[in-house]
């Protein structure tokens, strides 16, 4: 068989073994739509929202939706990702791989397709979720959904190939969660995600842009908020080009990261 079609018959594997974990799957599908219930009826109380003068007030939900979406590709790539192979590499399943026919891309296509499933079901729920509990407009310009269709993807992709880099660190399954959670609740502080970005200092925002997280963030925003809050941003624009040309670094950093680090064994086995 061809690396894809072992990575696609490795996609529907790890599908049925992930629709079995019903941990995973409430942790997955429910923690990005409970924050954004959090968030909404925090901050929301007082009604609708408004960054500033002259810029049109919104649900607060609508304001945190971008980042949720981005933090779900987050979770389901790199965090989730990175932990579950961690984990098989100590159990000695990772081994068993080894000695079959599969090569580390077929296994890598295998992630990388049950994760894009699931974040497609995990980003569907977010959306409907904020669309009929809290009245969030969506868009109505095909455009729109065509950017959230390429951010998505490259957000997918380029989350997955860095938590399977990410997953040779941890030295073991059970020190994962330890080693990995940090790791990911940082990154999620310093791009935005808890905090509304234009709140975080000029530095911080600087930091964030050297990282995926805050590009997928800002094409979310582009999607859902009014064209008026692109002036919120560092440069005072949406800058998709920007966002497509940095989660495009991004995605080949994690091609060639996880190319490297990948190993059926650890190295000290």
């Amino acid at each position: 068989m061809s690396t894809v079609a072992l990575g696609a018959w490795r996609t529907r594997f790890e599908l049925i073994q992930y629709f079995r974990s019903g941990d995973t799957l409430v942790f997955t599908f429910l923690f990005p739509i409970a924050l954004l219930a959090l968030f909404s009826a925090i901050f929301g109380a007082d009604g609708d929202f408004s960054a500033g003068p002259g810029l049109p007030a919104v649900p607060v939900a609508q304001m945190y939706l971008p980042a949720m979406l981005a933090a779900g590709m987050l979770l389901s790539g790199f965090q989730n990702l990175a932990m579950d192979i961690a984990g098989e590499r100590t159990n000695g399943m990772l081994k068993r791989l080894g000695a079959t026919p599969l090569s580390p891309m077929s296994y890598f296509l295998g992630k990388i397709g049950q994760v894009g499933a699931t974040s497609v079901i995990q980003a569907g729920l977010i959306i409907a979720f904020a669309a009929i509990v809290f009245d969030v407009p969506l868009p109505t310009e095909p455009e729109k959904w065509v950017t959230f269709a390429w951010v998505f993807v490259l957000g997918v992709v380029t989350s997955s190939l860095l938590g399977v880099a990410l997953s040779a660190v941890p030295r073991s399954g059970r020190s994962a969660s330890a080693v990995i959670i940090p790791i990911v609740l940082v990154v999620q502080f310093i791009s935005g995600v808890y905090l509304f970005f234009f709140l975080l200092p000029d530095w911080l925002q600087t930091v964030a842009s050297a990282l995926p997280v805050k590009w997928m963030a800002q094409g979310m925003r582009e999607v859902f908020l009014p064209a008026e809050y692109a002036v919120l941003e560092q440069n005072g624009e949406w800058n998709l080009t920007g966002v497509a040309i940095a989660l495009a670094v991004w995605l080949l950093i994690g091609l060639l990261l996880a190319r490297l680090t990948f190993r059926w064994n650890r190295r000290d086995a």
